[in-house]
């Protein structure tokens, strides 16, 4: 037998404890970055989801959109407008940001997933009220962020439903408030909510970094509170990681057994992660 044959017989084997674990357990993934613009990318990720589904596991994917919304705003003549990171949106952009993220892009993921053998199903947590929403307020006066919201609670039954009788549910992260309004909400926010009240095995959030890195550019990983607390305090974790790592944080205070951090830029990132004991990026558990 070649080398590369024993190669392929000793990942298999390295996945196999894996397999066997994770089986029937739910895996809620954040999809978002290089991972859904770069063609490559996209076909990996789907083939990632539906081998996951195919050894048992259960996937629920939650995904973003930005650089769709702005290429779409852009083709319409819409300005936007961000303040402390947040896009302003009103009701004229939430019409856009719905249609692109509940249909366009939440459509080709369906397709690409389906493509490659899967069964995914679609969906909005504005479908069974899945997501109940409430606007973020800025604390200002003189700032409006507009139809942008926050999750108040998630009704996981859509999705146990689906997962029950062998679907993967992909959700776009807009709700619903009790005044009837619709908001587009954060990504990550939707996914960590999601995942505690699934109480799921893992919750993976796909980034364009390598995951959680230390000063000199090393990967850490094995991550703790009090080990986020440390770098946190002296400056290593900061910026746009800080909102990721404290979802990951909070998912696992609430239950889920271990949160991810991983590059969504590495071919089939998301079983690396899942079935290989290495993995590619950061984990966080309590």
């Amino acid at each position: 037998m070649s080398d590369s044959t024993q190669n392929v017989a000793q990942i298999l084997i390295e996945a196999l404890p894996y397999i066997q674990r994770f089986r029937g357990k739910t895996i809620v993934v954040k999809y978002g970055g290089n991972a859904m613009i770069d063609d490559a990318l996209k076909e990996s990720f789907a083939r990632d989801v539906v081998m996951m589904k195919a050894v048992g596991m259960n996937p629920v994917v939650v995904h973003g959109g930005g650089p769709q919304i702005n290429g779409t705003l852009a083709r319409v003549g819409k300005s936007t407008e961000f303040i402390d990171g947040l896009r302003v949106t009103d009701s004229e952009t939430m019409d856009v940001v719905e249609m692109v993220l509940g249909g366009l892009v939440n459509k080709e993921i369906v397709n690409l997933i389906n493509t490659h053998g899967g069964n995914a199903v679609g969906l909005t947590g504005k479908d069974g009220n899945m997501i109940r929403a409430q606007k973020i307020s800025s604390g200002k006066a003189d700032v409006d962020y507009g139809h942008v919201g926050e999750v108040v609670s998630i009704n996981s039954d859509v999705v146990e439903t689906l997962e029950a009788q062998g679907f993967i549910p992909v959700i776009a992260p807009i709700g619903a408030g009790v005044d009837g309004a619709t908001y587009n909400i954060n990504a990550d926010s939707v996914a960590g909510a999601l995942a505690r009240k699934l109480q799921a095995e893992k919750l993976v959030l796909m980034t364009n970094t390598s995951g959680v890195l230390d000063k000199q550019g090393t990967l850490l990983t094995g991550l703790d509170s009090a080990k986020i607390d440390a770098l946190k305090a002296d400056g290593t974790i900061q910026g746009g990681m800080m909102p990721k790592v404290d979802c990951a944080l909070e998912a696992v205070k609430s239950g889920v057994k271990t949160s991810h951090i991983i590059d969504g830029r590495v071919n089939h990132a998301l079983l690396l992660e899942v079935l290989t004991d290495k993995g590619v990026g950061t984990l966080i558990r309590c």
